[in-house]
């Protein structure tokens, strides 16, 4: 049986937040996303595109990164974000 992907899910959409709390980026429905560090509400904002458990982003000064879904949590930029309830 296979598995679904993230992609095919939609299970992205939502916030994800490191285990401090001090990572919050949201994936919106659109495409687009808005990540916040610490107190700074909208640090990074852009857009990001799945293809299957891979997220590459884009933010809005042509920054560019990427990340996987990996058991259901996004490994990103050395960092580990977990789906918000």
């Amino acid at each position: 049986m296979a598995v679904d992907t993230i992609e095919q899910t939609r299970e992205y959409i939502g916030m994800w937040v490191t285990k401090d709390g001090y990572i919050r980026h949201e994936l919106l429905a659109g495409n687009r996303y808005d990540e916040a560090r610490g107190n700074r509400k909208s640090a990074y904002q852009g857009s990001y595109k799945i293809t299957g458990n891979h997220i590459d982003y884009k933010d809005d000064t042509g920054f560019t990164a990427d990340g996987e879904f990996i058991e259901g949590v996004l490994h990103h930029a050395g960092m580990i974000l977990y789906k918000e309830n």
